[in-house]
């Protein structure tokens, strides 16, 4: 009768070298997947941080250089990128300059505590040094009547020369008396100034004027608060008054796509 072989132990070394070495290259990869996502993620928040952030339009404020639904892309390098979690700027190759879009940090707004510094983009109108001021709806830089922003009103009804509280800051850097003569004791809408814009501050308004929230109401921007400046529209769908079902798919402005912010 014959006996059965038994297998070597050469053999039995070789399996279990061969069963022990399978979880190797499952972990092997896991860590080149990890690394790959961990590095498109690194790439990301760099580019996110230090060159280019998308932006999405909430409101009319500036239309109609923009408009609700526009969504942008935002160059950070321009004035400086800021470091995250920390109060450091890096220097930019240019500065804000008068009539330029900006995308920034908006100063404390005091009736709205749930987001109390909001990012914002509008029109840089006063500069350090400059003397600005409103009459009868112009403003008016260093006695230069500037163009007007896009008058909504004109279509949903003036909202006329109110008065409002949050006007009543602007008395910290009022001028009792100038060639311009006074500043009213009661700033409204339309009539406020003259005001001198510190160093290392902005006067910020929007485009549409009487739908616009800006440094009449929350004051002058801080220059570590600049952000950036748009670059163009990269997506755009009707987000205020569209009938159709899913605008952001149905309703897209097509000839908005590519338009550069000016």
């Amino acid at each position: 009768m014959a006996q059965k072989k038994r297998p070597s132990k050469a053999k039995n070394v070789v399996a279990a070298a061969r069963e022990g070495s399978g979880s190797k290259p499952d972990l092997k990869r896991f860590w080149e997947g990890f690394k790959s996502i961990a590095g498109t993620i690194a790439i990301f928040l760099l580019l996110r941080t230090f060159l280019i952030e998308a932006y999405r339009i909430p409101s009319g404020s500036m239309i109609p250089s923009m408009l609700i639904g526009d969504w942008l892309f935002v160059n950070k390098l321009r004035y400086g990128p800021h470091l995250p979690f920390t109060d450091i700027n890096l220097p930019g190759y240019a500065e804000p300059q008068r009539g330029e879009i900006i995308v920034f940090i908006s100063p404390r707004q005091v009736d709205q505590p749930d987001d109390p510094t909001p990012i914002l983009v509008k029109r840089l109108i006063g500069m350090p040094g400059d003397t600005i001021l409103s009459r009868e709806g112009v403003v008016h830089v260093n006695g230069v009547p500037q163009r007007l922003g896009f008058e909504a009103a004109s279509a949903n009804g003036t909202p006329g020369d109110e008065w409002h509280p949050l006007f009543e800051w602007q008395a910290r850097i009022a001028l009792d008396s100038s060639r311009f003569g006074a500043a009213p004791a009661r700033p409204t809408l339309d009539t406020w100034g003259p005001l001198v814009i510190p160093e290392g501050h902005y006067w910020m308004m929007g485009d549409n004027r009487y739908n616009s929230k800006d440094s009449r109401y929350w004051g002058i921007v801080p220059r570590e608060n600049v952000r950036g400046r748009p670059l163009f529209v990269y997506y755009s769908w009707n987000a205020d008054d569209s009938d159709r079902p899913l605008p952001a798919l149905t309703d897209i402005r097509w000839n908005r796509i590519g338009h550069v912010i000016r």
